[in-house]
């Protein structure tokens, strides 16, 4: 079996890159699997998993026998950010199209990789983006103040089937910062996102000057620089959503008071020789909303 998806060439690669997140990568690993991700089969993609110099790597082989289009790697760095990882993941991709997760864990909605394809299928070259949600009832920045943790979070996900309904995540979830204005957009940044592999190679990957711990604002930077590109058709996934689950984020898990956000923006002026701002191209937007998540589109 094997053999023969090595032999067709994907319609779309997933790079996914992990690093100390074996509880989290649990789930996430789970809704990259064709019993949970809807319409898809398994030589329509391949998952690229990515350990960014863990200290405890997850384990090949278990990754491996999730399905036969997963594939791990281990990645050393030189840097406390996930760029060389991710980089390197997409130098292994083998469909014209990546699918990048610069942070793993990250669940994804049941129809966000069949809605990748499909926006694919539109247009020639397309820069496809999907929202960002915490889980917790709050920003975990301001949640962990209350109390939030791991095992709060495990409770928390106990109390929805999400398993067989994906969606029920947005339940049990609220809108990231970056994301504020929901399917409405424009986003700073997109935690899973779609690029044509030329186009994206063409960019030089995720910028690995970026050094400050997590990237700094590098997935923001890939993102602008993209949106930039006016031959590419810039698409937000109306109804799918990647959910953020809690693991000590550098910028994720820490108070607002103590977010990096300040030394994040001076790198980016530093290497961009302008303040950071999200792209201001509006976005076609594709996709169903289902009920669980029909109150996060809001007509400008």
């Amino acid at each position: 079996m094997f053999k023969l998806l090595r032999l067709r060439r994907p319609k779309i690669s997933v790079v996914v890159v992990f690093y100390n997140m074996r509880r989290e990568a649990r789930r996430t690993l789970h809704t990259l699997t064709c019993k949970y991700q809807k319409n898809i089969r398994q030589d329509d993609y391949e998952v690229l998993v990515v350990d960014s110099n863990s200290t405890e790597p997850l384990d090949k082989n278990w990754v491996e026998s999730l399905q036969p289009n997963f594939s791990y790697h281990f990645v050393e760095s030189n840097w406390p950010t996930p760029c060389q990882a991710m980089n390197h993941g997409i130098g292994l991709a083998r469909a014209d199209h990546v699918v990048c997760m610069i942070d793993g864990a990250r669940m994804l909605s049941p129809g966000l990789l069949d809605k990748v394809i499909m926006a694919n299928s539109l247009f020639r070259h397309s820069c496809v983006q999907t929202i960002a949600m915490h889980l917790g009832p709050r920003l975990q920045n301001e949640s962990l103040m209350e109390g939030y943790n791991q095992t709060v979070e495990d409770d928390l996900l106990s109390t929805v089937d999400w398993k067989s309904n994906g969606y029920s995540l947005f339940s049990i979830s609220t809108l990231a910062m970056s994301s504020a204005r929901g399917f409405s957009g424009p986003l700073s940044e997109s935690n899973c996102f779609s690029l044509p592999t030329k186009i994206l190679k063409e960019l030089g990957g995720l910028d690995e000057n970026f050094t400050s711990p997590g990237g700094g604002l590098v997935n923001h930077d890939i993102l602008f620089r993209a949106l930039s590109n006016e031959d590419l058709k810039p698409i937000i996934l109306l109804g799918e959503a990647s959910f953020h689950q809690f693991h000590g984020g550098v910028a994720t898990n820490v108070s607002l008071e103590n977010h990096p956000s300040e030394t994040f923006l001076k790198e980016y002026q530093r290497l961009r020789k302008t303040p950071f701002n999200h792209h201001p191209r509006r976005s076609f937007l594709l996709g169903e909303l289902t009920s669980e998540c029909e109150h996060l589109f809001k007509i400008q």
